[in-house]
């Protein structure tokens, strides 16, 4: 069993260095997904040519939309699913205007446009193609409310208390749809909870891990 970690936006796959003590054990694959184009359904395709066998997928927001994806295109192959902060539904018409003009910007201004709104540290070697494809593919996801519901392993969605695009009500009601669903709420967390909360959420992760140690 593999375990597949997806990492966020505007984070890169080095995002998961805090979770070696639990993943050093395990078959663990840390892709990164920027530079694989604008679709998130096109790199669920690429991750599924790219890794073989039998997954289990953690993803974080883009991660976790991106994990819903591939769930939803192999879902003989994914035997369980733990997503951080990755709401269901898509972009908001506001939220997909927001992107439109970070795109527009980084095609007038290039990465420097983007890393003075970027809420946190953007990691090296981001280039605009990656970013742009980052951006496309979010604007442009598909709602994944019908993954969840169908999903047959277990699934654990994990929110920070203090998450700004991902409510704990709303958080619940989608662990909810899901048949094997759990939800963790993290206190003094906000989007990002294993950078926020790194102790607690490797204990959520371990746990929910145990089973294909």
């Amino acid at each position: 069993m593999k375990i597949v970690c997806l990492h966020a936006f505007p984070l890169d796959e080095s995002m998961w260095d805090g979770q070696r003590q639990v993943l050093g054990r395990l078959d663990a694959v840390v892709p990164r997904l920027y530079d694989r184009g604008g679709s998130i359904d096109g790199w669920a395709g690429q991750l599924l040519e790219e890794i073989d066998g039998e997954l289990v997928v953690v993803g974080a927001s883009m991660g976790g939309y991106c994990a819903y994806a591939v769930a939803r295109r192999a879902p003989e192959r994914v035997h369980g699913l733990l997503a951080v902060g990755a709401r269901t539904g898509p972009d908001s018409p506001e939220r997909r205007e927001q992107r439109d003009e970070m795109i527009a910007a980084l095609r007038d201004e290039g990465v420097e446009a983007f890393k003075r709104a970027a809420p946190v540290e953007t990691p090296p070697g981001l280039t605009v193609d990656g970013l742009l494809g980052a951006q496309q593919a979010l604007r442009d996801r598909p709602d994944s409310g019908d993954v969840v519901a169908s999903f047959q392993g277990p699934f654990k969605l994990v929110v920070g208390a203090r998450d700004e695009l991902l409510s704990v009500r709303e958080a619940r009601g989608i662990a909810e749809s899901a048949p094997d669903g759990r939800l963790e709420v993290v206190p003094e967390a906000g989007h990002i909870v294993s950078l926020d909360q790194p102790e607690r959420f490797n204990r959520i992760l371990a746990d929910f891990l145990q089973s294909w140690a």
